[in-house]
């Protein structure tokens, strides 16, 4: 059969429309607080591809914030998966605050959070050593309850204007920087071993690697205050075990002369922090920058 040119044309047309796009999953495996699960599988997956959890802020949804960044777009080039996991409770904000979230194998967000990693794991054959989560706001400060409850699932994190884990512990009413409770998003603070032991008490007994962390914040954040940057970093210096060795400002930080980076250990690959004169709630993700940091990009 010989098809027109016009007909060829109209096929091609159908087959971009037909490409990837951000797709729901039901039945992907426990779910205690019946959060939604989308996914973002490209066209061309690389072998035992990475994976990016990707947290939505608070208000937000899987579908904006799949339109929020330009996870997409490298997701193409570089053949990564990409979860979008979505919750309509407390306003759109995840569930920072309560014992199962923070708790490894307990029950909360984070559990389906995890059933969703398992599921695309198993499914499109997933690098297990190279999944990653990202956020902002809300999304940011699951980022890190994500890091802190399940070390041995996540490689690296990338949190944009959060909190520390456990921050928002305990905290009644709805977990969000603009509830009745504003101590934590004021800029709660602890000192770094005080932070540590809740991460540790997250998992007692483990003593295997602790994921990297990258937390980019605004100096001009009223919402979540800039100290809740600074107590991230401490937290997790004391976690990792790496101490501050410099700042780095002007033009030779990636995300421009308005930032400063934050550089801990040797050379920042543990755990760097990048905090932006004049930027508010929230900080705009840098992928280049952020996929650098987890290794995805060269």
């Amino acid at each position: 059969m010989k098809f027109s040119s016009t007909a060829v044309n109209l096929l091609a047309s159908a087959s971009w429309v037909l490409g990837a796009s951000l797709q729901q999953v039901s039945n992907f495996g426990t779910n205690p607080t019946s959060i939604q699960m989308y996914i973002y599988v490209p066209d061309k997956v690389a072998t035992k591809p990475p994976i990016i959890v990707a947290l939505h802020p608070c208000g937000g949804s899987a579908t904006e914030w799949y339109s929020g960044t330009k996870l997409p777009s490298y997701a193409n080039s570089r053949g990564f998966i990409v979860i979008y996991p979505q919750t309509t409770h407390y306003s759109n904000c995840w569930d920072v605050n309560n014992a199962g979230s923070l708790t490894h194998g307990g029950a909360g967000d984070a559990q389906g959070i995890i059933s969703m990693v398992n599921y695309t794991l198993s499914k499109y054959g997933g690098d297990g050593t190279k999944v990653y989560v990202m956020g902002a706001s809300s999304g940011a400060m699951m980022t890190n309850v994500m890091v802190g409850s399940y070390p041995d699932v996540f490689e690296a994190g990338a949190a944009y204007s959060g909190t520390a884990f456990a921050c928002f512990a305990g905290s009644k009413g709805d977990p969000t920087p603009f509830g009745s409770n504003q101590t934590c998003a004021q800029g709660l603070q602890h000192t770094p071993e005080q932070w540590a032991q809740f991460v540790y008490n997250a998992y007692p007994g483990y003593t295997g690697r602790r994921p990297r962390m990258q937390v980019i914040h605004g100096l001009a954040d009223t919402l979540v205050r800039p100290q809740c940057g600074y107590e991230q970093l401490k937290q997790w210096s004391a976690v990792l075990g790496v101490s501050s060795t410099k700042n780095v400002t002007g033009a030779s930080v990636p995300e421009g002369s308005a930032y400063t980076q934050m550089v801990y250990g040797d050379d920042g690959s543990k755990l760097v922090g990048y905090f932006g004169q004049g930027v508010g709630h929230f900080a705009p993700p840098n992928e280049p920058v952020m996929l650098r940091f987890f290794g995805l990009l060269s």
